[in-house]
């Protein structure tokens, strides 16, 4: 049983920063792809981003990309989403979560963290 625990969240203005961490305890950490996702009142849970195991491969949502890194830290056991050039439509909450196979499909994620608020302001 993977255990995850997300952090970073918080209020920032439109074109601010934040950098979301992940910290994954009771498993074999380097064994998953971690996913970051998030979901907005109303909407499905959609994938932001995603790295493979041992974060050679990693994927991104159209709207983020060239705007939000991910990378991870296997002697850490943490997972990072580094966000710049926030606009007000990523405002939600967002999620990590860790799976045996490589996807974007949040049910096929095995683990999931309680989420992070990240509100944008305009």
């Amino acid at each position: 049983q993977v255990q995850l625990v997300e952090s970073g969240g918080g209020l920032v203005q439109a074109g601010g920063s934040l950098r979301l961490s992940c910290t994954a305890s009771g498993g074999t950490f380097s064994r998953y792809t971690l996913g970051w996702f998030r979901q907005a009142p109303g909407n499905e849970r959609e994938v932001v981003a995603h790295i493979s195991a041992w974060g050679g491969a990693t994927g991104y949502a159209d709207s983020v990309t060239g705007r939000f890194t991910i990378s991870r830290d296997n002697g850490k056991n943490t997972v990072y989403l580094q966000m710049n050039s926030l606009k007000a439509e990523d405002t939600a909450v967002y999620y990590c979560a860790a799976g045996r196979v490589w996807t974007i499909v949040p049910g096929l994620y095995d683990y999931w963290g309680q989420g992070t608020q990240v509100t944008v302001s305009s």
